[in-house]
């Protein structure tokens, strides 16, 4: 396979300026396009100014359009992107980055050329070698804990130390601090400050509330 085309250096520094606004990016699934704006503002008011809308749901691209226009300081992306079709979408909802569980050779190819970097997924280190030779240095660590967890990416930092991970998948609490201490972890991404109790209440104090707590514990 001939590689024609690299990964331009300043997809990286973008994904790098993103990545430093916040040492938790919460992964949003939303169900209800009305909860769209008032979570994103929690979390935005929390000192989380990073978001991952995961494309799970099918009111998630207009509700990646509605915290666009309502929230212009937060930083949105959209998650589990599993296809090219989906990226596309993603650009013209005007996301500033995108997230996959995993990566194929077409999603990386068409990354390249793309204006809105893409942190694709990863679980081991092959895959890590695919998404190098393509010009791609940053990466989700995807399922991180069941995939080896923080000492699955100390291992990772020994071959190819410039590589470095947005970890996510069984994030907690309790375990951020184990991958947030490594020197090739930007952020970790987490699902626990927006419980689905708390979305389904409209409980908005509650999630503010919770991102504070996460800002105060690990910002």
């Amino acid at each position: 396979m001939t590689i024609e085309k690299q990964l331009p250096s300043t997809r990286t520094s973008e994904l790098d300026s993103i990545c430093s606004k916040a040492e938790i990016i919460p992964v949003l699934t939303i169900e209800r396009l009305e909860d769209a704006v008032p979570l994103g503002r929690a979390l935005l008011e929390g000192g989380l100014p990073v978001l991952e809308v995961t494309l799970r749901t099918d009111c998630a691209l207009d509700a990646i359009r509605r915290m666009r226009e309502a929230l212009p300081k937060a930083s949105i992306g959209a998650g589990t992107i599993l296809t090219t079709a989906q990226y596309r979408l993603a650009e013209q909802a005007e996301v500033d980055f995108v997230v996959t569980p995993g990566a194929t050779d077409a999603l990386y190819r068409y990354g390249v050329s793309s204006p809105v970097p893409m942190l694709p997924g990863v679980a081991t280190i092959s895959e890590l070698m695919n998404g190098w030779q393509y010009g791609y240095r940053r990466f989700k660590f995807f399922p991180a804990e069941s995939s080896g967890g923080a000492a699955a990416l100390k291992s990772f930092a020994g071959p190819i130390p410039e590589a470095k991970f947005c970890p996510t998948g069984g994030i907690t609490p309790d375990n951020a601090a184990d991958y947030l201490k490594l020197p090739n972890v930007l952020c970790v991404g987490g699902s626990w400050i927006t419980p689905k109790k708390l979305i389904d209440a409209g409980d908005w104090d509650g999630i503010r509330q919770l991102a504070r707590e996460a800002v105060a514990r690990f910002g």
